[in-house]
């Protein structure tokens, strides 16, 4: 949480290799999928490699939400797209869901075995808190980048209404975001409208 990303593009090694070891480890040890492999594609992009800042990361992520599909695979095929164009989109979405897809077909005949494990249920317990304090942590820090870019009340505003429409109404997390995204690509002119509107008053009474 504090370390600086480095300039996308300066980390040293080869970018091919960079992005099947950073992909493959999401896809491996992304416990459930989906919201829970973010945290750990955040740390390889931001974090480690420095491909691009936390700022550029979080308004991928909300287009990726936005598209149909899962979302790890997309930002995998993003982040591979961005560092070697389409050849790196193939070779990092193929490191993200290879592995662990040869692991399932390889354990297969243990599912039922697996499931039923009071092992493997213990480890899955275990690891549901790592996972919501991974998901805590990075809610925290877009919800700082919110606060500066947006202020205080409008964080506290965006937050009820989001949970409203998450909760009481049970409207889809695809619509939430593509609204809020609406709002946010005219946010700024509607801020800078109401300044001017506020400040024409003044001017028109002579108030220096």
């Amino acid at each position: 949480m504090g370390a600086t990303a480095k300039p996308a593009g300066t980390a040293n090694g080869n970018p091919y290799a960079q992005l099947v070891w950073a992909m493959g480890k999401t896809g491996i040890l992304g416990y459930g999928g989906g919201p829970s492999v973010i945290p750990l594609i955040r740390y390889e992009a931001v974090t480690k490699y420095g491909w691009m800042d936390d700022e550029e990361f979080g308004e991928i992520l909300a287009i990726a939400n936005a598209l149909p599909g899962p979302i790890a695979t997309k930002m995998a095929a993003y982040l591979g797209y961005r560092q070697k164009g389409a050849l790196g989109a193939v070779v990092s979405v193929l490191a993200h869901i290879v592995p662990s897809a040869v692991a399932m077909v390889a354990l297969l005949a243990f599912v039922d075995y697996l499931s039923n494990s009071a092992v493997v249920q213990g480890m899955i317990v275990a690891v549901m808190p790592v996972i919501s304090v991974m998901l805590g942590v990075m809610a925290y820090e877009f919800a700082k980048r919110a606060y500066k870019g947006l202020g205080r009340w409008m964080v506290i505003v965006f937050c009820a209404v989001s949970f409203g429409l998450f909760q009481l109404l049970s409207v889809h997390p695809a619509i939430v975001i593509v609204l809020f995204l609406a709002y946010g690509a005219v946010h700024y002119k509607l801020v800078d409208r109401w300044k001017n509107k506020s400040a024409s008053p003044r001017k028109e009474g002579g108030t220096p």
